[in-house]
């Protein structure tokens, strides 16, 4: 999308009058940027930052029943960060009784490929001291320049207590047009979820700015009140080295191995564990292999859940004809088996499969129908892989923009898995059996599968 001359002359002073203080060089270069990416009908609402904060989005602390991370972006005019938070009233009563937090701040330049290089300010904080269950309101910015008002739920911590999420496969391709849909018509179908959860491959091309910024308008204010947890996939990365923009506008848990801070990590509430593997680093680095496969057996031996979800881009079972990814469950699936992991929730493939597999430590191939750990493989954006006919996937979808929904409650787990429609697919229970595997109940649609 290209914007008028007018427009971009409009920005330009924006920047200049926002920030007297700026030297001229970097002024200059900005006016620069803004000319030739209208010359290059490039999308300059999405690229390039202003005074006010966007990009606004909560992520999942590693204890999310007392505290949230927020970040935000800004133009480099802004030189600090502040977050307002306050617990909800009925009114406009709140804003007597503001807690003010500071945000760090972080300078990030990118240049994708000939296009115009993108220089902003990335403000990040933890909002803690949250109590369960309580409903805050929160606005971020600093001077003139401010977000609006948002709320949020914490969730509750009691034992047993209801706790949803909506998993997403890969975005990655024509976000902003095909997979705003998607996010939109699942916060419509279960707007009251705890968190969001992305498989990786966000975007197409790991230092694009346009990309990102459209990752983010298509989820709009969606991600600044339903918190994130997002593992990254190859297309985060290129050459081994992860995307420029992932940890400035993300804040993800820093307790995964070292060296792999906000892409290996953890998340606990008081059922449930929720664990992101880094699978290019896997797939990339033995040595980081090594550190995430001793990790993961350490943390569920050591500080286990009552269930237990893992996330990670690569599948362990592929839905892609002549795919298979045996390095990756030779290495990891023991550790699954011996922990009774319950779910998997993958991308990378295009295609939508599932089915359960036997915690057996000698069948790596062994297919169970009625127990064991549940592997899925989904996508949510536009780009389809052609769908295998492996005989591990219980329901399989082709050409399908898909979303789930996934509740925990007490000793079972619901999932609903929908069409970009918002058209019931694809449904299970899992019940929990203690020191037994779990029980698959299908409760699969009687609608033709997808091809």
């Amino acid at each position: 999308m290209s914007f008028p001359l007018n427009f971009n002359f409009f920005l330009v002073c924006t920047v200049l009058l926002a920030a007297p203080g700026l030297a001229a060089a970097q002024t200059a270069a900005s006016a620069q940027d803004l000319t030739r990416a209208t010359e290059m009908n490039l999308d300059v609402k999405l690229m390039f930052p202003s005074p006010v904060p966007d990009r606004i989005i909560l992520n999942l602390t590693a204890e999310p029943e007392n505290s949230v991370a927020v970040n935000w972006r800004t133009d480099t005019t802004v030189q600090q960060g502040i977050v307002e938070v306050a617990l909800a009233t009925d009114g406009t009563q709140f804003i007597q009784q503001l807690r003010k937090i500071t945000a760090t701040t972080e300078y990030l330049r990118t240049r994708h490929e000939q296009e115009p290089a993108v220089s902003a300010h990335y403000h990040s904080a933890v909002i803690d001291g949250l109590t369960p269950g309580n409903v805050y309101v929160y606005r971020v910015g600093f001077g003139n320049g401010w977000s609006e008002w948002f709320q949020y739920r914490m969730p509750e911590s009691t034992r047993g207590r209801p706790l949803s999420f909506l998993y997403f496969g890969d975005a990655q391709n024509d976000v902003k047009s095909h997979w705003s849909r998607v996010i939109r018509e699942a916060y419509k179908k279960m707007p009251e979820v705890d968190f969001m959860l992305h498989a990786g491959d966000l975007i197409n091309r790991h230092d694009h700015d346009i990309e990102w910024g459209e990752w983010f308008q298509a989820g709009s204010f969606i991600h600044a009140t339903v918190p994130s947890v997002m593992t990254p996939g190859n297309h985060e990365y290129r050459n081994v080295k992860l995307s420029p923009h992932w940890r400035p506008q993300y804040n993800l848990p820093l307790n995964g191995p070292k060296g792999l801070e906000e892409t290996c990590y953890q998340v606990n509430y008081h059922d449930l564990k929720v664990v992101s593997l880094d699978a290019e680093q896997i797939d990339e680095t033995p040595y980081y292999a090594q550190k995430q496969a001793q990790w993961l057996d350490s943390i569920l031996t050591h500080d286990a859940r009552r269930w237990t979800v893992l996330t990670i881009h690569y599948p362990f079972y592929s839905t892609k004809p002549n795919r298979d990814n045996l390095e990756l469950r030779n290495r990891f699936k023991p550790i699954l088996d011996k922990h009774k992991v319950d779910i998997v929730l993958q991308g990378h493939d295009h295609a939508y499969g599932r089915g359960m597999v036997s915690n057996s430590p000698s069948g790596q191939n062994r297919r169970a129908q009625l127990s064991g750990t549940m592997y899925v493989v989904s996508v949510s954006g536009p780009k389809m892989y052609n769908l295998s006919e492996d005989p591990w996937m219980f329901r399989k979808a082709g050409n399908s923009q898909m979303f789930q929904i996934i509740t925990i409650q007490d000793n079972q787990l619901l999932y609903n898995a929908y069409t970009a429609k918002g058209e019931l697919y694809d449904s299970f229970i899992l019940r929990k059996q203690k020191g037994e595997a779990n029980t698959l109940v299908n409760k699969t649609p009687n609608t033709p599968e997808k091809r």
